[in-house]
């Protein structure tokens, strides 16, 4: 876990007040998370989830908050941020921007099934065509210019066959521009952790913190590079039966045009590119934290290179 900004129940119990959530019953840290600092929360009066926003400005967090307002009200299972006694969705605590959410039932999934990828890929088509009636606009934020402004810090820390495969893949996907793909806001990190199930099937998304406007594609093209693989644990080989589910759901509500298909083998490498140099600007450049929970970034690269392969075939419905 991170816990940049630790918070006591004293503070909290104080902070609450403003709210009308009821008295503080118990509260606890989130184990995951690298950007920002979490806590469960239980009140008298229900269940929460607590963030204090370590690096995110307003512009980002109206953004953020605003469309989790919009989805809930539009029937989508996802966090719905409370206001506060002045109509506030974002307050301060401890000298941090704080929003206080509700907590979703429901748990992870570590490998997936067809029926999760079913469900997680009817979902996102919800979440894509809710999102569509939201007025906020924010570019995503892990888009590719912040792929160009961050690579020059990675560099020194990469051998020299990493360096030339990033190269190589920037210099890709810099010819690999789609204007014309139907965009949105977009979830842009609906990994298995961010996504919650019970006996009956999914119950919610959680995480909205990279969420920002881009193409739909990309949106479903991360999922599949974390949902749909062979051993999501050590290998990152696409498990096609999986990938043909997803998108399938994915298709019954809204069809794929043309011009998605033939942008989906670019669109899986600009998604795996994404989180390998997230993943390695968190190695190499952490934060000072309480704790820090950090991925490995070489499980990305291991995606990026088979993904990029010269033999890789992009799984898609008939």
């Amino acid at each position: 876990m991170s816990v940049f900004t630790p918070v006591s129940p004293e503070q909290l119990s104080h902070w609450l007040k403003s709210y009308s959530v009821g008295t503080l019953t118990g509260l606890e840290p989130i184990l995951e998370g690298i950007e920002n600092t979490n806590y469960f929360v239980a009140t008298t009066q229900g269940r929460f989830v607590l963030t204090l926003f370590e690096r995110l400005g307003a512009q980002e967090l109206f953004f953020y908050l605003g469309l989790m307002s919009h989805l809930a009200r539009h029937g989508i299972p996802c966090p719905a941020p409370v206001a506060d006694l002045s109509d506030n969705l974002l307050g301060s605590l401890n000298g941090k921007p704080a929003a206080l959410v509700t907590r979703l039932p429901g748990s992870s999934r570590g490998k997936p099934s067809k029926r999760d990828c079913a469900q997680i890929g009817a979902l996102l088509v919800r979440m894509h065509l809710a999102g569509r009636s939201y007025g906020g606009y924010l570019e995503n934020p892990r888009g590719p210019k912040w792929w160009r402004a961050t690579e020059p810090k990675l560099r020194p820390f990469l051998a020299e066959d990493h360096q030339q495969l990033l190269d190589k893949e920037l210099r890709f996907q810099a010819s690999c521009r789609f204007p014309d793909l139907p965009r949105g806001p977009v979830h842009a990190d609906l990994f298995r952790d961010n996504a919650l199930f019970d006996a009956s099937g999914i119950t919610g998304v959680i995480d909205f913190y990279f969420a920002g406007v881009d193409s739909w594609l990309f949106d479903v093209a991360v999922c599949v590079n974390d949902w749909c693989l062979v051993d999501p644990a050590h290998d990152g080989t696409l498990d096609a039966s999986l990938a043909l589910t997803l998108l399938g759901a994915y298709a019954e509500t809204r069809a794929f045009t043309a011009l998605e298909r033939s942008a989906w083998p670019a669109m899986l490498r600009a998604a795996a590119l994404r989180f390998w140099l997230s993943r390695l600007h968190d190695f190499h450049l952490p934060r000072a934290g309480k704790l820090v929970h950090m991925h490995d970034p070489e499980h990305f690269r291991n995606i990026l290179a088979l993904r990029s392969a010269a033999d890789f075939t992009a799984p898609w419905p008939d």
